[in-house]
């Protein structure tokens, strides 16, 4: 018997809703025991919807069934094989998801071929199967066939009944976003449909998690930037087909989602650097999410504008200045019941001067395994590690036991000092004040006990680092960054990610120190 294993579980599982233990034990007994067929009629005839795309997808279906998922490209030779996961399980979620649809272009032919080759093969397919990426292909096969006005009783038939599967395994076992992208599905099923009983899940779905998971400050509770662009961006589809589509009178529903809809974009305009790019914290990656920019300009679009908003509940801060861009993450690991995106960057932050300096890794793969594990972990984030280990126990790709626990200070215009006790069992709390002036920044360190300790920071790949150990100092450009305590300076090699399945070497510093480092990052004019 592993007891430290056992010892994780407990402490991973004791966060869990009673309600997502119960899901999970109901789906798989039903899996188990129960077989049921979905071959249900279409009750009425089906219309599209009034539709047009206002943010084109990425080009990722390059014809002649040839694909490009995670920036890996792959063409099927004779059919597409929709259960292909060479390249793991995420890029077979892509190939099904069919967000190609709604690229800026596909030929007609080609779609129509891929759906009904994808209708005449349900029964074979297995992760297609899964309500998350139900949720995801039935919204683009709306789009797709609405904004070309294409009837076709075998692919709304294979829709409806998608729908119906859906219908009965909404992911109450995981809750969190995929629980929201159930909902925003269902309600584009609704209203294709005309189907009342689709609305009424739909409407109380969106209506619970909307309240649920939209934050005080406006952030999308699960605090990665990425997944917030991609929610918002459902979020406003939602408001254009009920705005556009006036099946049913729903002014409740609408003012709601009009309202988070606002909150989310003004807190995403925040967070959002002068250059368009999105702090890579927690799981976020390049290339996925639509920009910031479009997603003003489309909420613009529907009469949805952001307002000035003060970062709070999500745990984040953000300083400016004429010379630069500071991120900082003094939250917690969240939300608690669903840390799946969640990494072990308690204190870390992000600085861009006139370009990106010191940035946060990003993300580069959901497989599990090393890299997976290193990209979540502490050391591979700008903060402090006490032998090498993780402030928050992440393991096992998206799994959270213990957690640091966050005490903020001193939050003030230019000052932030925050304490966490993520390594209470050795007694240890790290303790990181940011003061800040119009051009110089000031990061001190304190540890509660006297050991060696290490702190990190990862520069941008485009940074030429001149390193001068003698003198504790670092240039870049015009930027001086010096460590006055007592310190052994380590220059080491780190892999910065450029989206997914994409890395590239940069530099990393390594400053060893005893119970306490002054940081000070000076930038020139």
């Amino acid at each position: 018997m592993d007891f430290n294993r056992i010892k994780l579980l407990v402490n991973t599982v004791k966060y869990l809703k009673f309600k997502q233990i119960t899901y999970r034990v109901l789906y798989a007994l039903r899996k188990r025991f129960v077989s049921k067929q979905y071959l249900f009629e279409v009750k009425r005839t089906v219309r599209p919807l009034k539709w047009s795309n206002r943010i084109e997808k990425y080009t990722s279906h390059l014809g002649e069934n040839e694909f490009c998922f995670l920036n890996i490209t792959h063409k099927f030779q004779d059919k597409v094989d929709w259960n292909h996961n060479v390249y793991g399980k995420l890029w077979t979620y892509n190939l099904n998801y069919f967000d190609f649809l709604n690229q800026l272009s596909i030929k007609r032919s080609e779609a129509i071929m891929l759906m009904k080759d994808y209708v005449e093969r349900i029964d074979e397919l297995k992760d297609g199967l899964e309500p998350y990426p139900i949720s995801l292909r039935c919204i683009n096969w709306i789009k797709y066939l609405s904004k070309e006005s294409i009837k076709d009783e075998v692919i709304d038939k294979s829709l409806y009944n998608q729908y119906k599967r859906l219908q009965d395994n909404i992911e109450y076992h995981l809750l969190g976003n995929h629980l929201l992208e159930n909902g925003f599905s269902l309600l584009f099923g609704a209203y294709y449909f005309e189907d009342e009983l689709l609305y009424i899940k739909a409407r109380k779905i969106i209506e619970e998690e909307l309240l649920e998971q939209i934050l005080s400050d406006g952030a999308h509770f699960e605090l990665s930037p990425m997944y917030h662009q991609i929610l918002l961006d459902r979020l406003l589809d939602c408001i254009f087909l009920v705005k556009e589509n006036p099946w049913k009178e729903n002014l409740e529903l609408l003012s709601l989602m009009k309202l988070k809809a606002t909150e989310m974009m003004s807190w995403l305009r925040e967070v959002t650097f002068k250059k368009g790019g999105i702090p890579m914290v927690n799981d976020s990656a390049f290339g996925i999410a639509p920009n910031t920019s479009s997603l003003i300009s489309y909420g613009k679009y529907l009469g949805i504008f952001p307002h000035e908003v003060e970062l709070s509940e999500s745990g984040y801060r953000k300083f400016k200045s004429d010379s630069y861009e500071l991120f900082i993450d003094v939250g917690e690991v969240g939300p608690t019941y669903q840390p799946g995106h969640a990494h072990a960057d308690t204190f870390s932050f992000e600085l861009y001067t006139s370009k990106p300096l010191i940035v946060d890794p990003g993300l580069s793969t959901y497989n599990m395994g090393d890299v997976r594990e290193k990209e979540r972990s502490t050391l591979y984030h700008n903060t402090v590690t006490i032998n090498d280990e993780n402030s928050s126990k992440v393991w096992k790709g998206f799994r959270v036991a213990d957690r640091a626990n966050v005490t903020i200070e001193k939050d003030k215009k230019n000052e932030l000092i925050a304490s966490h006790n993520g390594y209470k069992s050795k007694g240890i709390k790290h303790t990181r004040r940011f003061k800040v002036e119009m051009s110089e920044i000031l990061i001190k360190d304190s540890i509660n006990k006297d050991i060696e300790v290490q702190a990190h920071f990862h520069f941008h790949p485009d940074s030429q680092l001149k390193v001068n150990s003698l003198k504790n100092e670092v240039k870049v450009d015009n930027i001086t960054i010096t460590f006055d305590s007592p310190v052994k300076l380590k220059h080491n090699i780190y892999k910065y990610a450029q989206g997914f399945n994409k890395r590239l070497e940069a530099d990393k510093i390594i400053v060893t120190f005893r119970n306490s480092l002054e940081t000070k990052i000076k930038i020139e004019d």
